[in-house]
């Protein structure tokens, strides 16, 4: 069961990643500016940060296993057509339908394991899939960059359909269905049009600032989150239930993840062009160079869950971002003349300390803090805050560091920009362990001891 949990999760992270490796080769090749750039990867961000609580949603009502196989069917012809694009408009059009996709797959692989696992089970469960999932997250820019280097950038999307009929196989034969036996068949289109108003003119707005139509995006941004609370509230059966952030563990949980992870989206966003544009690395050499973080999450992300049932969540929550702020830092030394045994692999390895010492934890404390039969919701929540916060950060931080139009091809103009975006990388991570410090309860793992899996009699574990 948890292996098709891993590739279905582990297809739509290794999209989240290999993308960065081939930006500086598609700008090229398609001619695309800098914002056309970012939107090839916050189109993805977008999509799935706007739908993914609708996926969690639906999962919980038709059963989680069924919309996990249509969200993976639905990535890879997206990825196909990602793969055949010919210009940079049809590229970003693809990528926001690979992020419908991914929006109905990600929540899913999650609940699977939370709905069909014992509480004594789910922690070192949560950790595998963090862990292996990480693990594809973190080859992910090591495979692009050897697909951009020796093939063509297009393989980094259709790589994905084998990958996709053998998620689709697993699930099928060996993974038990379950679902919210109180769910009703009740759709929130409405909350689910404005969650994606509010995040696209958001996200408009920060990649075009500057321009007239940026002041209108604001306004259309601000109007439709306005909109999409009163509606949520209101709303008989909600995308969102907003009760569910009346557990203080749940809410201070997702302040902890917008911060990190959109520290996480800048820097996986940055560090890539940097080593291609300013120390002259290929896109295998740039890729490759995180693979240091892939054994760390495969030796420690599992134990890490394991710690913080034995510990609390507190302190790996807390330690985690902390140690993952100084790797950031380290990464300053990455420069023109960079040496790789000296500037870049203390910094990766830093930094997947701090991430496999957090991962879990976050993860296994966000879905405590929710009933089983919201598990759906619960994962959708943190998802689409994990993905705002990388779509946030990537939007803003080019605006913020003065990059413009074909600067990312400059190497003094990008390193420039790149040591004042990596500062305030490591300033969101650090604010991040201190919410978790001043919020999360250290106990908050033993109140799920109670709770049962919301099985629907098909099977059992896997």
């Amino acid at each position: 069961m948890i292996a098709a949990a891993v590739l279905g999760s582990g297809i739509a992270f290794l999209d989240g990643t290999v993308v960065n490796v081939a930006l500086r080769t598609i700008g090229e090749d398609l001619d695309a500016t800098l914002s056309e750039l970012q939107w090839i990867t916050n189109g993805y961000l977008l999509s799935l940060a706007s739908l993914i609580l609708l996926g969690g949603s639906l999962g919980d009502r038709f059963g989680r296993r069924k919309v996990f196989v249509i969200g993976v069917v639905w990535f890879a012809l997206a990825s196909l057509l990602c793969g055949l694009a010919p210009n940079p408009e049809v590229l970003i059009a693809a990528r926001v339908l690979q992020g419908v996709g991914g929006a109905l797959l990600t929540p899913g692989s999650l609940a699977m394991i939370q709905g069909a696992f014992v509480h004594e089970d789910r922690a070192p469960a949560i950790g595998a899939w963090t862990g292996l999932g990480g693990i594809a997250a973190a080859i992910g820019p090591f495979v692009g960059g050897a697909l951009v280097d020796y093939a063509s950038w297009r393989w980094i999307f259709l790589i994905n359909l084998p990958l996709a009929a053998v998620t689709v196989l697993i699930a099928v034969m060996a993974v038990p269905e379950t679902r919210d036996p109180h769910a009703s068949s009740h759709f929130d289109f409405a909350g689910a049009v404005l969650a994606a108003a509010a995040l696209g003119g958001t996200t408009y707005a920060l990649i075009e600032w500057g321009s007239t139509t940026a002041w209108v995006a604001v306004v259309v941004g601000i109007g439709a989150a306005v909109g999409f609370l009163v509606v949520e509230a209101r709303e008989r059966e909600p995308m969102l239930a907003l009760g569910i952030f009346r557990d203080p563990t749940f809410s201070a949980a997702n302040v902890m993840t917008l911060l990190v992870y959109g520290a996480l989206g800048a820097v996986s966003f940055f560090v890539t062009i940097q080593l291609q544009t300013v120390s002259g690395y290929s896109a295998l050499a740039a890729g490759a160079a995180f693979v240091p973080l892939t054994v760390v999450m495969l030796l420690l992300a599992s134990r890490g869950g394991r710690l913080s049932m034995r510990i609390g969540p507190r302190i790996p929550m807390t330690f985690g971002p902390l140690i993952m702020a100084v790797g950031v830092l380290l990464m300053l030394r990455i420069g023109p003349d960079v040496s790789y045994v000296r500037d870049v692999l203390p910094a990766v390895l830093v930094y997947g300390l701090g991430l496999a010492l957090m991962v879990a934890s976050l993860t296994a404390t966000v879905l405590a803090a929710a009933p089983d039969e919201h598990a759906g919701i619960a994962s959708g929540v943190n998802n689409a805050v994990a993905r705002t916060g990388a779509l946030l950060a990537v939007a803003a931080l080019p605006v913020v560091v003065g990059l413009g139009g074909a600067e990312y091809a400059d190497p003094g103009a990008f390193d420039d920009a790149y040591r004042m975006a990596i500062v305030i990388c490591a300033g969101l991570l650090v604010a991040g362990g201190v919410v978790s410090w001043l919020t999360i309860r250290p106990g908050v793992l033993d109140d799920d001891a109670t709770s049962a899996p919301a099985l629907d009699g098909t099977g059992g574990p896997d």
